[in-house]
């Protein structure tokens, strides 16, 4: 096929060229229109469902709502797990599906498994399923300063709740926006019981007048001189006035208004959360995208509404400030590699200019670069990839590689027109131009085929490591495949109309390869005398680089840089919104000062339409930092000191880092131990010992223990005796303190498209222990105190109940500071062994080292099988297996280098240095090929024999392209060796390491060893390839 390929592209030379500009146009088109993303989609397939559940204590919602779930949810085809959180009032069950599964399929078979559920939640209860949304989560948030001296609160979340949020909602891509803080507005009622005994009011018929107020009704349609009319029933009103002014019943001729039994005002809704933006109160909205959004266009987008909603702020209303925005990571990281891509474009062209010595082979060679590359934008396209960090990594890798098959081309075809210069009868260009490309073409596609085929483990990568690391598998073999059809395309039709009369063919060699090959033949001339010596001093390097691999410490990846701080802030459970938001903005105050921080929006307790059962005890501040000098752990420890005299616990991470944490373990951390049993109160008093027993593991940092403790309660038993003599049922008992005590919803007024909650409930000052039992209750026999109906007590309860694939849990979870994750986990593992539980009661540690041991462990299987395919394509190409293994030789060569590289970095073994081991095999290999194939191709077209002057002629002709194509690949990874701790650098930092360090050692070995095991044990095979009759290069 290659064959004809050549002939035709030579043959049609024109129609390549024109074929190949329109492909670069076309390319260069598309690739503004690709979308950009920070990684690749690496959404977990996850249903979450929220169901509020009023003031019910957190282990009636475990009881009656949460286990019910689970249990209903249990067995669905493709669910790996089942997570459960019961808070006061509020129950989340997260349903976790195989990363294969269809999202759409998995919302549709929860959305049939609810519909049994039937009645075995409690009335009134809705089920709420939470949006598709985003592993990245929230790509902005939107901080609306509140000044209350300028503005009330409730105008601020009410423009926040019905223009701001439906304005971002229209955006196309925004799966959702959930703003926190400020005040909801409701129209309260507030009864006074005791007036409403003395006129004989009844809690009933104050709700009942409540339940019609403001409604609309129609009246149907009535004909009248020949036209139709609409009637209506208008009731609609949204005046505080009317409302007080509504007639509840009469009495003795005179209304009973509900100004007269209740107090009725405009009045904040029960707040379970509260945000604030550099140490003052604030509205924060926070932007969810939906999965296949573009990030980058999605941000410019709601900047734009944002920016056009500025000239109509209510007045004194602050601009809305962007808080946090993951478009600037995006855009730096994406940023930082096209400026390496460029960076090593340029380092290749200088290579290839000293070794070629000219413009012109320079340029042949260089135009594999932007051909592959906008061909490989073009399949991005056609998958539906983005262009990510790892994506862009993909060819930031292969950009060295790209150039390798033109350059050996190009080699070629020079050194085959200067040898025909110094032959009486010239061959045609054409045909030297073909000539020289067979000769090399099979060395070309074999390097390339193996250099695809070690990278094919990658495609068989489980879960979240294979959905990160697969695009830039794709990116790197797209590129690399579309390189190698353009050395048979492209390259020898551009050597026919640049080479053949350039001047230099009637000059030497450029002075570099020159000297390099008057240095190489007398090296490898004493080389070739002492050949074992060198094997010997090869195989010890060899394993002693093999030997100190299981030291390294492993990670699963290198952290992230994301320009933002997530710094979890959390009180012992039972404090007060109030206090929780004081001691939070005491903190935001106190990180103003650190020199790298730019701004601060905190987030205190939960949002009401958050998917996350954060406790009012728990603040999540959103630190954008600046850049800096200091490392970022000195920044964390500066951190952690600053907030170390207030009382709290504090955990820092990185909002992507989290996301992806969350969604590994189901904890926003790096480590997360999980205790299970049943008893809460054990679970506790075992989770407090083996917390002291963790902490005492060196590197350990933000050890917290899950805030499940015991909360104060107020509990109200009802004796059901005292109620049936008074004529009342236990129900009806129930039902009424419900309504006074937790408050109910009785109707909904609209004015225009806001709408605002009435909402009939006791005052705050009605609530307290002494007042409940004062409470007057209606009964069939009068007005009876709440104290002789029941006993109210003053108690404690657990503040949530977590439970995991059905057993109750309790979680502690850690952060790794100063030291390797594998080496933490370890020294965890092992007090974790020596710990004693009571019985039933077990352990189990995840996190990201799962993932990492996972993914190291699929990637040594498959390893092998990929080094097994690769020796069966050699043994099919020279039918030996000694030429084979021969061959193969590079890539333990390669691992020297790469150990060295990793230990000088201090670089820990990531799932990332695996794949930078993986590429190295395949590149390593390039260089065996080109030699071996180069020796027998002298024996077999150019009638040499096996002689030592054949190996050294072979060495020198083959030492400038096999030197060109490493330094070349080495090279380019130049940029990725520096700057290790930018944006969109961390991930292929290790890769850079492994490679370059790999091709160093490997090139320089190679050189040597491979003529030097061709000496002693390339003459059978060789002779025997010699008598199979063909005229093909090998």
């Amino acid at each position: 096929m290659f064959n004809w390929l050549l002939n035709a592209s030579l043959g049609n030379r024109l129609l390549v060229l024109v074929a190949s500009a329109m492909l670069m146009i076309y390319g260069a088109l598309q690739l503004p229109q690709t979308s950009v993303d920070v990684f690749p989609d690496l959404n977990r397939p996850t249903v979450t469902l929220m169901t509020e559940a009023g003031g019910m204590a957190p282990e009636e919602v475990e009881r009656l709502i949460s286990f019910p779930l689970e249990t209903t949810l249990n067995g669905l085809p493709g669910i790996e797990s089942v997570r459960s959180v019961s808070s006061a009032g509020l129950s989340f069950v997260y349903a976790v599906f195989d990363w294969d599964t269809d999202i759409y399929r998995a919302r549709q078979m929860v959305s049939e498994r609810l519909g049994t559920l039937g009645s075995s939640l409690p009335p009134g209860l809705e089920v709420h399923m939470g949006p598709i949304s985003s592993i990245m989560g929230e790509i902005m948030m939107v901080a609306v300063p509140i000044d209350p001296a300028k503005i009330d609160p409730m105008a601020v979340r009410e423009y926040a709740d019905w223009v701001l949020r439906p304005r971002l909602l229209s955006i196309a891509g925004v799966a959702q926006v959930i703003p926190i803080g400020g005040e909801v507005r409701q129209f309260q009622v507030q009864p006074d019981m005791r007036r409403m005994t003395d006129l004989g009011i009844s809690l009933a018929q104050l709700a009942d007048a409540l339940e019609g107020f403001a409604n609309n009704t129609s009246g149907g349609f009535m004909e009248l001189s020949g036209k139709e009319y609409l009637i209506r029933h208008i009731g609609r009103t949204s005046s505080l006035e009317d409302l007080q002014n509504l007639a509840i019943t009469a009495n003795a001729g005179q209304p009973i208004l509900l100004k007269q039994v209740a107090s009725v005002t405009f009045a904040p809704k029960v707040k379970r959360g509260d945000a604030g933006f550099n140490g003052q109160p604030a509205v924060i909205l926070g932007i969810q995208k939906q999965p296949s959004a573009d990030t980058i266009q999605l941000t410019q987008a709601i900047e734009t509404a944002l920016a056009s909603m500025k000239t109509s702020l209510p007045q004194g209303m602050a601009e809305p400030r962007v808080t946090f925005r993951q478009a600037s990571f995006i855009e730096a990281s994406i940023g930082n590699l096209e400026h390496k891509l460029v960076l090593a474009s340029v380092l290749v062209m200088v290579i290839l200019f000293l070794f070629l010595g000219n413009f012109r082979t320079t340029l042949i060679s260089l135009m594999a670069i932007p051909l592959s590359i906008l061909c490989t934008v073009l399949v991005f396209r056609y998958l539906e990839l983005s262009i990510n960090t790892m994506t862009l990594g993909g060819l930031a890798i292969a950009i060295g590689e790209l150039v390798d098959d033109a350059v050996v081309g190009v080699e070629n075809v020079i050194r085959r027109l200067r040898h025909n210069r110094l032959h009486k009868t010239q061959l045609a260009p054409l045909k030297i131009v073909l000539h020289a490309t067979l000769d090399v073409r099979s060395a070309i596609v074999y390097a390339t085929i193996i250099v695809v085929l070690v990278f094919l483990p990658l495609f068989a990568l489980p879960g979240m490591e294979g959905k990160l690391f697969v695009p830039l598998g794709i990116a790197y073999i797209t590129s690399i495949l579309v390189s190698m059809l353009v050395s048979v395309t492209l390259t020898p039709v551009m050597a026919y109309y640049l080479l053949p009369k350039m001047k230099q063919l009637d000059h030497p060699e450029p002075w570099l390869v020159r000297w390099l090959k008057r240095g190489y033949a007398k090296a490898l001339e004493t080389v070739l005398d002492f050949p074992r010596t060198l094997l010997g001093l090869g195989l010890v390097a060899v394993l002693l680089a093999g030997s100190l691999v299981p030291l390294f410490p492993t990670t699963f990846l290198p952290p992230f840089n994301e320009g933002t701080l997530l710094v979890s802030v959390r009180l012992t459970p039972g404090v007060t919104l109030a206090e929780s938001v004081r001691i939070a903005a005491k903190a935001e105050t106190l990180l103003q000062d650190v020199p790298e921080v730019s701004h601060v929006g905190r987030r205190s307790g939960r949002a009401e339409l958050d998917e996350h059962a954060e406790g009012v005890h728990n603040s999540e501040l959103d630190i954008a930092l600046k850049p800096s000098e200091r490392p970022m752990d000195v920044v964390y420890g500066d951190i952690r000191a600053r907030l170390a005299p207030l009382p709290v616990n504090v955990s820092i991470g990185q909002p992507i880092s989290h996301r992806i944490d969350h969604m590994l373990s189901g904890v926003r951390a790096q480590i997360a131990i999980k205790l299970f049993g049943d008893d809460l109160d054990t679970l506790r008093a075992q989770g407090e010992r083996l917390q002291q027993a963790l902490a005492m593991v060196d590197g350990v940092a933000d050890l917290n223990m899950e805030k499940q403790v015991l909360a104060p309660q107020i509990k109200v038993y009802v004796d059901y005796a005292v109620a049936g003599q008074y004529g009342l049922s236990g129900a009806a008992l129930l039902r009424e303190l419900q309504m006074l005590v937790d408050g109910a919803t009785i109707n909904e007024i609209v004015d225009g498209n806001r709408r605002f909650k009435l909402v009939l409930r006791l005052p705050e000052a009605a609530r307290s222990t002494t007042q409940l039992q004062d409470l007057l209750i209606s009964t069939p026999l009068g007005q009876v105190p709440l104290s002789k109906l029941a006993k109210v007590e003053e108690s404690d309860g657990p503040n949530q109940v977590a439970r995991d694939n059905g057993q109750r849990r309790i979680v502690l979870s850690a952060n790794v500071q100063g030291r390797a994750l594998s080496e933490v986990v370890a020294d965890m593992r092992a007090k974790v062994a020596d710990f004693t539980l009571p019985e039933g009661y077990f352990i189990t540690i995840g996190g990201q080292f799962e993932a990492q041991e996972q993914a190291a462990q699929r990637i040594t299987l498959l390893a092998g099988v990929a080094a097994l395919l690769v020796f069966l394509t050699l043994y099919s190409r020279y039918q030996s297996t000694t030429l084979a293994l021969l061959i193969m030789a590079n890539i333990p060569l390669a691992l020297v280098g790469s150990v060295i590289g990793l230990w000088l970095s201090g670089q820990p073994l990531s799932v990332a240095a695996l794949i930078g081991f993986i590429t190295l095999a395949g590149i390593s290999t390039r260089n065996g090929i080109l030699k071996t194939s180069h020796y027998l191709n002298l024996m077999r077209l150019e009638g040499e024999g096996f002689t030592r002057a054949m190996i050294i002629r072979g060495s020198l002709e083959r030492l400038s392209p096999v030197l060109m194509t490493a330094l070349v690949a080495a090279f380019a990874l130049m940029p990725l060796l520096f700057e290790a701790e930018q944006p969109g650098t961390e991930i292929l930092h290790p890769v850079a390491v492994v490679i370059f360090s790999g091709l160093i050692s490997s090139t320089l070995l190679d050189t040597f060893l491979t003529p030097a095991l061709f000496w002693p044990f390339g003459r059978k095979p060789a002779e025997k390839l010699l008598d199979m009759a063909s005229d093909e290069a090998l």
